[in-house]
């Protein structure tokens, strides 16, 4: 964006690519995105289905399986908090929704 306004670019305001990180960190996207998800109509998303961890360990030839699961437990941890905030915006809206029908059927009713 910086050469298009006719700016050097900056190093350090440059995001990585996906070349710049570990093969371990992209096979854990990798596999992240193919594990199932545990999501219940009124909790919301629960996390990750490890069942079938071990055949990606497996297939991907992982060798640090300490560091592979910290990673897929760091994105895991970050979506369950954003299934729960959503969750909690989502009651909070149809608590608002349904103060809001209440009052007027009592200002009705008068």
């Amino acid at each position: 964006m910086k050469e298009q306004l006719g700016q050097p670019p900056i190093e350090e305001e440059i995001p990585p690519n996906w070349e710049d990180f570990p093969d371990i960190v992209n096979i854990a996207v990798k596999t992240f995105s193919m594990l199932g998800d545990k999501v219940y109509p009124d909790i919301g998303y629960t996390g990750k289905d490890y069942t079938n961890l071990n055949h990606f360990i497996d297939a991907y030839g992982v060798d640090d399986k300490e560091y592979f699961l910290e990673l897929l437990h760091w994105m895991d941890s970050r979506v369950i908090k954003k299934s729960a905030e959503e969750m909690k915006r989502q009651h909070e809206k149809l608590k608002r929704k349904s103060s809001g029908q209440r009052n007027q059927t009592n200002f009705k009713g008068r």
